[in-house]
Protein backbone atom coordinates (compact mmCIF):
# COMPACT_ATOMS: atom_id res chain seq x y z
CA UNK A 1 0.00 0.00 0.00
CA UNK A 2 1.26 3.26 -0.76
CA UNK A 3 2.52 6.16 1.71
CA UNK A 4 -0.78 7.99 0.30
CA UNK A 5 -3.11 5.51 1.08
CA UNK A 6 -1.62 5.63 4.38
CA UNK A 7 -2.29 8.68 5.20
CA UNK A 8 -5.94 8.89 4.13
CA UNK A 9 -6.97 6.40 5.41
CA UNK A 10 -5.21 7.13 8.91
CA UNK A 11 -7.38 10.27 8.54
CA UNK A 12 -10.52 8.30 8.22
CA UNK A 13 -9.79 6.22 11.04
CA UNK A 14 -8.50 9.30 13.15
CA UNK A 15 -11.76 11.52 12.51
CA UNK A 16 -14.30 7.76 13.01
CA UNK A 17 -15.33 8.80 9.53
CA UNK A 18 -15.74 7.94 5.91
CA UNK A 19 -14.60 11.07 4.72
CA UNK A 20 -14.49 11.13 1.11
CA UNK A 21 -17.32 7.73 0.99
CA UNK A 22 -14.70 5.31 -0.65
CA UNK A 23 -16.33 2.06 -0.42
CA UNK A 24 -12.19 0.72 1.15
CA UNK A 25 -12.23 2.94 4.02
CA UNK A 26 -11.36 0.64 7.19
CA UNK A 27 -14.26 2.97 8.79
CA UNK A 28 -16.73 0.95 7.06
CA UNK A 29 -15.34 -2.32 9.08
CA UNK A 30 -14.08 -0.47 12.73
CA UNK A 31 -15.71 2.72 13.65
CA UNK A 32 -13.49 3.07 16.41
CA UNK A 33 -10.22 4.98 16.38
CA UNK A 34 -6.92 3.71 15.72
CA UNK A 35 -4.12 2.34 18.45
CA UNK A 36 -4.81 0.21 21.73
CA UNK A 37 -7.11 2.69 23.48
CA UNK A 38 -9.54 3.44 20.05
CA UNK A 39 -12.11 1.74 21.48
CA UNK A 40 -12.41 3.24 24.57
CA UNK A 41 -15.54 5.10 25.33
CA UNK A 42 -15.28 8.22 24.25
CA UNK A 43 -16.96 11.19 26.90
CA UNK A 44 -18.66 14.02 26.08
CA UNK A 45 -16.96 16.68 23.44
CA UNK A 46 -16.91 19.85 24.81
CA UNK A 47 -17.47 22.91 22.57
CA UNK A 48 -13.33 23.15 21.36
CA UNK A 49 -13.19 19.66 20.97
CA UNK A 50 -16.33 19.54 18.42
CA UNK A 51 -14.48 22.47 16.72
CA UNK A 52 -11.00 21.17 16.31
CA UNK A 53 -12.82 18.23 15.01
CA UNK A 54 -14.61 20.48 12.46
CA UNK A 55 -11.19 21.81 11.14
CA UNK A 56 -9.61 18.46 11.38
CA UNK A 57 -12.54 17.10 9.00
CA UNK A 58 -12.75 20.13 6.18
CA UNK A 59 -9.12 20.29 6.32
CA UNK A 60 -8.40 16.97 5.89
CA UNK A 61 -10.56 16.35 3.41
CA UNK A 62 -8.88 19.14 1.14
CA UNK A 63 -5.72 16.38 1.04
CA UNK A 64 -4.69 17.04 4.66
CA UNK A 65 -4.14 20.83 3.60
CA UNK A 66 -1.38 22.66 6.21
CA UNK A 67 -2.43 24.46 9.05
CA UNK A 68 -1.01 28.02 7.47
CA UNK A 69 -2.60 27.53 4.14
CA UNK A 70 -5.54 26.20 5.58
CA UNK A 71 -5.29 29.16 8.16
CA UNK A 72 -4.50 31.81 4.88
CA UNK A 73 -7.82 30.67 3.83
CA UNK A 74 -9.82 31.17 6.60
CA UNK A 75 -8.66 34.86 7.35
CA UNK A 76 -9.29 35.80 3.30
CA UNK A 77 -13.06 33.97 3.59
CA UNK A 78 -13.50 36.62 6.95
CA UNK A 79 -12.70 39.42 4.31
CA UNK A 80 -14.57 38.92 1.72
CA UNK A 81 -18.68 40.43 2.34
CA UNK A 82 -21.43 37.92 3.54
CA UNK A 83 -21.14 34.58 5.76
CA UNK A 84 -17.84 32.90 6.62
CA UNK A 85 -18.29 29.94 6.88
CA UNK A 86 -19.83 30.24 3.02
CA UNK A 87 -17.11 31.87 1.95
CA UNK A 88 -14.79 29.26 3.46
CA UNK A 89 -16.57 26.47 1.35
CA UNK A 90 -16.20 28.77 -1.46
CA UNK A 91 -12.54 29.34 -1.74
CA UNK A 92 -12.09 25.85 -0.94
CA UNK A 93 -13.99 24.49 -3.63
CA UNK A 94 -12.03 27.10 -6.02
CA UNK A 95 -8.68 25.07 -5.62
CA UNK A 96 -7.66 23.73 -8.71
CA UNK A 97 -6.71 20.13 -7.49
CA UNK A 98 -10.87 20.33 -5.51
CA UNK A 99 -12.11 21.10 -9.06
CA UNK A 100 -10.02 17.89 -10.79
CA UNK A 101 -11.50 15.91 -8.30
CA UNK A 102 -15.09 17.13 -8.39
CA UNK A 103 -14.75 16.41 -12.03
CA UNK A 104 -13.94 13.43 -11.84
CA UNK A 105 -10.48 13.33 -13.86
CA UNK A 106 -8.97 11.51 -11.03
CA UNK A 107 -9.70 9.20 -7.61
CA UNK A 108 -8.99 11.20 -5.21
CA UNK A 109 -7.70 14.54 -3.78
CA UNK A 110 -4.61 13.15 -2.78
CA UNK A 111 -4.17 12.25 -6.80
CA UNK A 112 -5.36 15.11 -8.17
CA UNK A 113 -2.96 17.53 -5.99
CA UNK A 114 -0.08 15.18 -7.20
CA UNK A 115 -1.69 15.24 -10.99
CA UNK A 116 -2.31 19.12 -11.04
CA UNK A 117 1.79 19.31 -9.55
CA UNK A 118 2.55 16.73 -12.26
CA UNK A 119 1.55 19.46 -15.23
CA UNK A 120 -1.01 17.03 -16.10
CA UNK A 121 -3.76 20.60 -16.42
CA UNK A 122 -4.33 23.10 -17.95
CA UNK A 123 -6.89 26.26 -17.38
CA UNK A 124 -8.16 28.32 -19.92
CA UNK A 125 -5.43 27.08 -22.12
CA UNK A 126 -2.21 27.69 -20.25
CA UNK A 127 -0.14 24.70 -18.03
CA UNK A 128 -0.84 25.58 -13.76
CA UNK A 129 0.87 23.16 -11.75
CA UNK A 130 0.28 24.62 -8.48
CA UNK A 131 -2.87 22.57 -6.76
CA UNK A 132 -4.08 25.42 -5.10
CA UNK A 133 -4.19 28.01 -7.91
CA UNK A 134 -7.80 29.65 -7.36
CA UNK A 135 -10.08 29.39 -10.22
CA UNK A 136 -12.78 31.59 -10.99
CA UNK A 137 -16.26 31.43 -12.57
CA UNK A 138 -16.12 30.81 -16.11
CA UNK A 139 -13.12 29.66 -16.52
CA UNK A 140 -12.21 26.02 -18.42
CA UNK A 141 -10.27 23.40 -16.81
CA UNK A 142 -8.64 20.92 -19.17
CA UNK A 143 -6.35 17.42 -19.02
CA UNK A 144 -3.32 17.63 -21.87
CA UNK A 145 -3.50 15.53 -24.78
CA UNK A 146 -1.48 12.97 -23.74
CA UNK A 147 -2.79 12.60 -19.88
CA UNK A 148 -6.57 12.31 -21.17
CA UNK A 149 -5.54 8.46 -21.89
CA UNK A 150 -3.64 7.86 -18.50
CA UNK A 151 -5.70 4.74 -16.66
CA UNK A 152 -5.74 6.93 -13.48
CA UNK A 153 -8.19 9.08 -15.68
CA UNK A 154 -10.19 7.15 -17.50
CA UNK A 155 -10.81 5.08 -14.45
CA UNK A 156 -12.01 8.14 -12.32
CA UNK A 157 -14.38 9.17 -15.03
CA UNK A 158 -16.28 5.90 -14.67
CA UNK A 159 -16.63 6.20 -10.88
CA UNK A 160 -20.04 5.47 -9.27
CA UNK A 161 -19.63 6.59 -6.01
CA UNK A 162 -19.71 10.40 -6.49
CA UNK A 163 -21.05 12.43 -8.94
CA UNK A 164 -20.01 15.62 -10.68
CA UNK A 165 -21.53 18.77 -9.11
CA UNK A 166 -23.86 21.14 -11.02
CA UNK A 167 -21.25 24.09 -10.59
CA UNK A 168 -18.85 22.00 -12.63
CA UNK A 169 -20.06 21.85 -16.31
CA UNK A 170 -18.11 18.92 -17.46
CA UNK A 171 -17.17 16.98 -20.99
CA UNK A 172 -15.87 13.08 -20.46
CA UNK A 173 -15.42 12.61 -23.61
CA UNK A 174 -12.86 15.72 -24.20
CA UNK A 175 -11.81 15.42 -20.43
CA UNK A 176 -12.39 19.58 -20.45
CA UNK A 177 -14.48 21.42 -16.91
CA UNK A 178 -16.06 24.76 -16.56
CA UNK A 179 -16.50 26.16 -13.09
CA UNK A 180 -20.18 27.64 -13.72
CA UNK A 181 -20.37 29.46 -9.88
CA UNK A 182 -18.76 29.23 -7.00
CA UNK A 183 -21.06 26.64 -4.76
CA UNK A 184 -22.37 26.82 -1.15
CA UNK A 185 -21.72 24.58 1.45
CA UNK A 186 -25.36 22.86 0.40
CA UNK A 187 -24.30 22.90 -3.24
CA UNK A 188 -21.21 20.46 -2.33
CA UNK A 189 -21.43 16.98 -2.28
CA UNK A 190 -19.53 15.88 1.05
CA UNK A 191 -19.84 12.35 1.94
CA UNK A 192 -19.73 13.46 5.82
CA UNK A 193 -21.35 16.41 7.43
CA UNK A 194 -19.11 19.57 7.20
CA UNK A 195 -20.09 22.10 9.58
CA UNK A 196 -17.57 25.51 8.44
CA UNK A 197 -19.50 27.27 11.40
CA UNK A 198 -17.63 25.57 13.98
CA UNK A 199 -14.31 26.54 12.02
CA UNK A 200 -15.01 29.80 12.05
CA UNK A 201 -15.68 29.69 15.84
CA UNK A 202 -12.34 27.53 16.36
CA UNK A 203 -10.16 30.64 14.53
CA UNK A 204 -12.44 33.41 16.33
CA UNK A 205 -11.97 32.20 19.88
Amino acid sequence: MSKRHDAKYKIDRRLGQNLWGRPKSPVNKREYGPGQHGQRRKGKVSDFGAQLKAKQKLKGYYGNISEKQFKRVYQEAQRLKGDSSENLIGLLERRLDAVVYRAKFVPTVFAARQFVNHGHVKVNGRRVNIASFRVKVGDVIELKDASKQLAIVLEASQLAERDVPDYIEVDHTKFTAKFSRIPGLHDVPYPVQMEPNLVVEFYSR
